[in-house]
Order: structure tokens, then sequence, then C-alpha cells
């Protein structure tokens, strides 16, 4: 539960209705027959009723806590550090994308180097054929599908300006995983036909860091 105290305040507003419709309710007989036995306290008697409603309430919620403030263990697998080092048929590929990924607990950083044949003319940002691009966030798994989201970085995960050369902003792609061995992963993009076979290089352990 993220804020147990909404739920605390809801149901003390709901039985202060209530006792206030109740007492509206009554006669002036009844409320000076409530005043006599219950002195300066008529709302005594209304609450009983509801005493143990609210006693429940307290103890089913007070197991609740804020999510903390730290990352989450992510997927043990994925721990440590992959590289693609090649691609089907690269040679007869026009463009192609290499893959660097790092995972750490629930976040990755990643450095995608592109490598194109098309002549991009006098732009100075892919005017040699090959360049890089960078990206961190958090990712999540579903099934066999890795959800990765975050934004567009410099290499030491800076904070990327928009405009300038290359991609800025957000940064979000879906695969299928395939996982072939304990070192070996297989990511289809969806946006793609071209897999990505992930050696990894690096074995870590998640330790979680605070947000």
């Amino acid at each position: 539960m993220k804020n147990p105290f909404a739920f605390y305040l809801t149901a003390l507003t709901f039985i202060k209705n209530i006792m206030v419709s109740q007492w509206n309710h009554c006669g002036q007989g009844q409320r000076a027959t409530l005043r006599q036995t219950q002195g300066d306290r008529p709302f005594v008697r209304t609450l009983k009723p509801f005493a143990f409603y609210l006693l429940a309430f307290t103890l089913l919620t007070t197991g609740c806590r804020f999510n903390p403030n730290t990352q989450t263990p992510g997927q043990a697998y994925l721990q440590g550090e992959w590289r693609q080092d090649s691609v089907t048929m690269q040679q007869q590929l026009v463009n192609y994308s290499l893959y660097n990924l790092k995972f750490n607990c629930d976040s990755f950083f990643v450095q995608i180097k592109t490598f194109s044949k098309v002549n991009a003319g006098a732009d100075s940002c892919t005017k040699s054929g090959r360049w890089a691009e960078y990206a961190k966030g958090v990712y999540e798994q579903k099934n066999d599908t890795l959800h990765i989201r975050g934004i567009f970085c410099n290499p030491d995960m800076s904070y990327k300006v928009p405009g300038g050369c290359l991609r800025s902003g957000v940064y979000e792609e879906y695969f299928k995983v395939k996982v072939k061995a304990d070192s070996i992963v297989e990511l289809n993009p969806t946006s793609g036909v071209v897999p990505i076979d992930l050696k990894l290089i690096k074995r870590t352990t998640c330790n979680p860091k605070p947000l």
C-alpha cells in the first residue's frame, strides 16, 4: 500500500459523517436523554458499534509501509555486462547496430554502436559511417517480454541536452527474450527483425542503492 494514511483518513471521515448524521436525526427528547446518560459525550454510544471495525482496519493496515526509495532486485539472470559482437549477415547489411548492455538490479545502461554504408553527406554526426548512442533507465520483464525505458544520455551517464547530434529524450524498447545458456541471451526487438545475440562478459550481483 503506497499511502496507508489516506485510508485512515477516509475511514475516520466516514465514521464521523455517520455519527453526525445520526445525531442530526435524533429528536430533542432523544438528544436530552443522551446528554443525561452520557454527560458531555453524547457521541460515545454512537461510536461504540464502529470501534470493532476501526480496530480491525487498523490491524490490517499497520503492516503496510511506503514503497522503499531503493532499487528493486530486477532479474537475477541479467545482472552484469552483456556484449553483442556481430549480427547475422553483417557484411551484406546497409546499416546495423551492436549493443552493449549493463544491468544493475532493476536499472540498465546501454551503448548502441551504429554502422552505416549510406552516404550521410555533410552531417557531422554520421558522416564517418559509425556513431554511438547511450541511454539509461529501468527495465522490467513479464513472461518472455523485456521492457526497457529511460532517456538518452552522455557516455558518462549524465543528462543529454536535447538537440545537437543524434537522438535525445525518451528511449524505449520491447524485446522477446530467449535464454540460450547461462552466458548467452537472444533479444528480439518488437520494432525490428534482426535478433540481438548477447554474450555475458562480466557477472555482477544486485546491491540495491537509494534512488
